[in-house]
């Protein structure tokens, strides 16, 4: 049985931040995971404006993976860390052509040994793409979990691990993007506004300026 905190934190998360967010413009499974990639280290919004130039020029995954790097770039050289990511971009098309028959694997495991996909990206892909449940943690759900005292681990797998223990399944796809909301606009890494905080009576105030 969820513990009753818990219960009402999950509530009032739904009710701030809504059950759905927004995704990213996409025809095709390839897309959906190159938007993702993009979105590491960079704005959902920063992504949204490149992409349909993106996929206006590129929209097969052949031509992204036949396609100069330098091309690529051209595309996305306002997002953060570009020249890696459309490498990695390159890369990830080719190999899904070349060992999945151009088609998006569908589990983790398989996911993470592309070029450029990480766990989250992974987790975040399935979930998007096919509302498979998972715990995505990343900077900002490691931080407020630590504080809700709802995970202890040292790292992300550890965390997601520890969350999806206690949280319900049906809440695990969104728990990413309403804890992100939260850390971006007052639970952040610099500093906690608390007296502003849905949820200040739960946090433990002792962690609560510690940085994660």
């Amino acid at each position: 049985m969820i513990n009753e905190s818990i219960q009402q934190i999950l509530i009032i998360l739904d009710k701030e931040y809504g059950t759905t967010k927004e995704g990213f413009l996409h025809y095709a499974d390839w897309q959906l995971l190159l938007a993702i990639m993009l979105s590491a280290q960079s704005t959902d919004k920063q992504v949204n404006e490149v992409l349909p130039g993106l996929w206006n020029r590129f929209s097969s995954i052949c031509q992204m993976a036949e396609a100069p790097v330098e091309e690529i770039e051209d595309q996305i050289r306002s997002i953060g860390l570009y020249k890696s990511k459309a490498k990695n971009m390159k890369q990830c098309c080719k190999q899904v052509i070349d060992e999945y028959g151009g088609k998006v694997p569908t589990t983790i495991n398989e996911l993470v040994k592309l070029s450029g996909v990480g766990r989250k990206s992974a987790t975040l892909f399935l979930a998007d793409a096919y509302d498979i449940p998972g715990v995505t943690v990343d900077t900002h759900v490691l931080r407020i979990a630590k504080r809700l005292g709802w995970a202890e681990g040292k790292n992300p797998v550890q965390v997601e691990q520890e969350l999806m223990k206690i949280l319900p399944k049906e809440n695990w796809n969104r728990i990413n993007f309403q804890l992100i909301y939260h850390g971006r606009s007052v639970c952040t890494a610099r500093k906690c506004y608390c007296e502003r905080c849905l949820l200040n009576q739960w946090c433990e105030k002792k962690r609560c300026c510690y940085r994660y």
